[in-house]
């Protein structure tokens, strides 16, 4: 049997499936940034523990398509699926989720052959969060970036870092950072100031810090020069 505390109150909630770590920490970043969130958990002692934080949370076992019905998963156009202790309970909840029509289903996995089999059962989105946080921190430590974005296809990101002593002071026409290193500085920020657009006159200085877009290898090359 399901149990409910509250319902979701608009169009645009977000289903979030799990209350461990990752599922945990997507409800409350979403709950943070003004998201309307409901989260289905089966433990009754992660029920009791979110539900002082986040505004719905409900006792269920996602593995059951009725159980999800009854606590109206339904309604929801977007569903996170945070289970990853699981293979099979995740896979179960993602269909359901699928069976149920939800538009976009995101779903979290663990390995490249549990993401294989929920993206063929109509994942939308899948999410390597362990492999992509730690591919992350292996840039950031081994460059000038200060943080890194990259996007689906793994080939196109943007990142935010300190530029190298060989632009520094000169403007970006001179310095000829696209025809050089094939990046674009998209932002600049100086001390004090707000982020401003590039433009081939923006002076570069040593205290900047760069927005810079590229391809993921250019961006590793430039980001690396002293």
């Amino acid at each position: 049997m399901a149990k409910r505390t509250q319902a979701p109150g608009s169009d645009d909630s977000i289903l979030v499936i799990g209350l461990g770590r990752f599922g945990a920490a997507t409800a409350e970043a979403l709950t943070k940034i003004g998201r309307e969130v409901m989260a289905v958990e089966k433990n009754a002692e992660l029920v009791q523990a979110w539900s002082t934080k986040l505004t719905h949370v409900v006792e269920a076992d996602a593995t059951n398509l009725d159980a999800l019905r009854q606590v109206g998963a339904a309604d929801f156009t977007t569903a996170v699926v945070g289970i990853g202790t699981s293979i099979e309970a995740s896979v179960l909840a993602t269909a359901n989720l699928v069976d149920l029509g939800i538009d976009q289903v995101w779903a979290k996995a663990i390995s490249v052959s549990h993401g294989k089999i929920l993206r063929r059962i109509g994942a939308e989105h899948v999410l390597y969060p362990e492999s992509e946080a730690g591919a992350r921190v292996a840039r950031l430590v081994s460059s000038r970036m200060l943080d890194y974005i990259e996007f689906d296809d793994g080939h196109f990101a943007v990142v935010k870092m300190r530029p190298p002593k060989e632009i520094q002071g000169f403007t970006l026409a001179e310095s000829k950072i696209r025809a050089t290193y094939g990046v674009t500085v998209v932002g600049v920020k100086s001390p004090g100031r707000d982020f401003t657009y590039a433009d081939p006159e923006t002076r570069i200085n040593s205290n900047d810090m760069l927005i810079v877009a590229g391809h993921v290898e250019l961006l590793g090359r430039f980001s690396s020069r002293p």
